[in-house]
């Protein structure tokens, strides 16, 4: 009897063991483990990395590479104010003289930014930065300063070329903007505003952006790192330091940065100064023609089956393309068997041909297809 009594103490702490167990475990069953819980991350590889890939949170190697290179241009300019014409009256001049009719001179000055990009002293800026000036200051960020010589002007694509005379000039080292995507890194160094020389940061929002109204050849790389008058001229480098676009213009309505900005391409910039230092100007091809989109509208008049192509409107006589026989209007679709679909192209593609280069014009006139042989020439020069 008492062995039975035993038994069944035993049996009920077992019971009642087995079940505190069970509770104990099922609310914390960590305790199960000897060892502490490891947490696991996913830890970058750095050895994996390119070689050439930037810091994401500094560019502080590409701002100290580029930014020796790039240059503050101050600029002189002497205004003569005319006299009112009713200065030239006899009346007039017979109670007062001439006192009054004696031409004033005023002296303009404006800032600017540049980038050296030779030994030999070259500096790449915009021509509306010098233009008209009388006196061409560039000054260092070293502190050195000296007066600039203006070597050419392109007005068609806004570019301008001095050189200073300074040793051991630091120099810029060239990117390739053709392999530019929309998202790269880049850093806009100049002298906004004139306070001083200034680094701005933020990504290319576009490339070969064209039909601004900025200039006759656009091209344009946009930012939106942030580019303030002053930086007109400064460059536009690359997360390595490498120039890729001389700054240019901003989009705004108060005259501020507003996050649109547009610089050329260091490609264009490059061609343009080694034409102008080889040849003394840009050889660029010319027609002779004013031409104009094809709306939808004019492309139902024509009777065209596609809006693709330009207008004629207006030859010069006895320019390349009235001697070849075109006529007011042609419809101009391709050049050398390459299409045209508007003006931009066609600009373009005339303006990269040498001049006295022959080519074939193929368009459609009063609804019959036409090629046209015409000689190109070297293109005016525009003011």
């Amino acid at each position: 009897m008492r062995i039975n009594k035993t038994l069944n103490f035993v049996f009920q702490f077992a019971t009642l063991g087995l079940a505190a167990a069970f509770i104990i475990l099922y609310f914390f069953p960590s305790l199960l483990n000897d060892r502490p819980q490891v947490v696991e991350f996913k830890q970058a590889n750095e050895s994996s990395r390119p070689a050439t890939r930037q810091q994401a949170n500094s560019y502080a190697d590409a701002v100290a590479t580029a930014q020796p290179a790039v240059v503050n241009i101050f600029t002189l300019t002497r205004v003569v104010e005319r006299a009112h014409p009713l200065m030239d009256d006899p009346v007039f001049k017979h109670f007062f003289g001439d006192r009054f009719g004696v031409p004033k001179e005023r002296l303009e000055t404006s800032l600017g930014s540049g980038v050296i990009v030779s030994p030999q002293g070259y500096v790449l800026t915009n021509n509306h930065v010098i233009k008209d000036a009388d006196e061409i200051q560039v000054a260092l960020p070293d502190g050195r300063t000296t007066q600039a010589k203006l070597v050419g002007t392109d007005p068609d694509t806004d570019l301008a070329i001095l050189r200073i005379g300074i040793d051991n000039p630091p120099v810029i080292t060239m990117g390739n903007s053709e392999k530019l995507r929309v998202g790269d890194v880049v850093l806009a160094i100049g002298n906004p505003f004139g306070v001083g020389q200034a680094v701005t940061s933020g990504i290319v929002s576009a490339t070969h952006r064209s039909m601004l109204g900025i200039s006759t050849y656009e091209n344009y790389i946009q930012t939106d790192a942030a580019i303030n008058p002053g930086n007109s001229g400064g460059a536009l480098i690359n997360a390595y330091g490498e120039l890729i676009g001389i700054n240019t213009a901003i989009y705004s309505k108060s005259g501020g940065s507003q996050g649109i900005g547009f610089a050329i391409p260091v490609s264009l910039a490059r061609d343009v100064l080694t034409q102008i230092i080889q040849h003394g100007k840009v050889q660029r091809g010319w027609l002779g023609i004013a031409i104009q989109d094809i709306s939808p509208q004019l492309a139902e008049s024509f009777k065209l089956d596609s809006p693709n192509g330009v207008i004629v409107t207006n030859l010069i006589v006895k320019g390349p393309a009235d001697l070849a026989g075109l006529d007011r209007g042609d419809v101009i679709t391709h050049i050398d068997e390459k299409p045209v679909n508007n003006t931009y192209e066609l600009l373009n593609t005339i303006g990269q041909i040498k001049p006295e280069t022959t080519i074939v014009i193929s368009g459609i006139r009063k609804g019959k297809k036409f090629d046209k042989k015409a000689k190109v020439v070297q293109r005016p020069v525009q003011e």
